[in-house]
């Protein structure tokens, strides 16, 4: 058996895991998996969201009510195969960094008025 047909098998068996695992459990790693990114994509996004979050309760503590700037940060930086609403949503509903994706959600719903 040829790499490439190798490669094909386990590509084939990672999309029929992805299925058997509940998705609703586990979007943001179904999301990644889905539109292909590595290890490292994946740990430079979760470190935008960290280094994010920790803005966004420092600006909170300040006082600050309006987030905008955080949010194109994270659309600019964000990999360009994941979608920004989708993203956004996954992060959310696997529990990570909520307070900053609710902030996220909101503005975009803002923004599409």
């Amino acid at each position: 058996m040829s790499i490439e047909q190798r490669m094909e098998k386990l590509e084939y068996y990672c999309s029929l895991m992805l299925d058997m695992i509940a998705p609703e459990t586990r979007p943001f790693y179904a999301l990644v998996i889905r539109h292909g990114l590595t290890k490292e994509e994946v740990e430079h996004t979760l470190r935008l969201c960290e280094q994010l979050s920790e803005q966004y309760k420092q600006q909170k503590e300040e006082g600050f009510v309006i987030f905008t700037s955080l949010f194109h940060e994270f659309a600019s930086a964000l990999h360009p195969n994941l979608p920004l609403a989708e993203t956004i949503d996954a992060l959310k509903k696997q529990q990570l960094f909520v307070p900053l994706m609710t902030e996220f959600q909101r503005l975009l719903h803002t923004l599409n008025e």
